[in-house]
């Protein structure tokens, strides 16, 4: 079946399906998932000083300086330049999607299942990295354009 590739980053936080007759739709792109600082509390302040796991929250953004196919949620940092994220759609505790560790050198890792095993077996979370190499990292969206073609989305309004 041939492949349509939609970018994620482009829609704003809007809530979007996009069904393309024969084709299978790719989400693409990468996106930043920020809590609001009020909810920042002692729980994830012990993820970042045992684990080395940083959310993102909306008072500290991280900048995204590359584009993934598939698409990848970034929902935390490392103190060694990496990013862990969501493979395939949007961060959520409820998803079974998938969670990957992005490195400093743009080399991806599977880290676990789903966001609940990620955060129950977190402590050794670095040692148990597995290489991926279904995620491709480009520098930016116009490179992975040279080789995926993407479908044009208009916001509505």
């Amino acid at each position: 079946m041939e492949r349509v590739y939609v970018d994620m980053s482009q829609v704003d936080g809007a809530c979007i399906g996009v069904f393309v007759s024969g084709k299978e739709v790719v989400p693409v792109g990468t996106t930043a998932y920020s809590m609001p600082v009020e909810d920042r509390d002692e729980e994830y302040q012990r993820y970042a000083d045992e684990y080395d796991i940083h959310f993102i929250f909306d008072d500290r953004m991280v900048n995204i300086d590359f584009f993934t196919v598939p698409w990848i949620d970034i929902m935390a940092w490392d103190s060694d330049d990496g990013y862990i994220g969501t493979v395939g759609g949007t961060t959520d505790i409820e998803s079974d999607l998938p969670i990957c560790y992005i490195d400093k050198d743009r080399k991806t890792y599977l880290i676990a299942a789903d966001l609940k095993e990620f955060l129950e077996n977190c402590k050794n979370w670095k040692s148990e990295l597995k290489v991926c190499e279904e995620i491709e990292i480009f520098t930016s969206k116009e490179e992975a354009n040279k080789k995926y073609t993407f479908i044009t989305y208009n916001s509505p309004g």
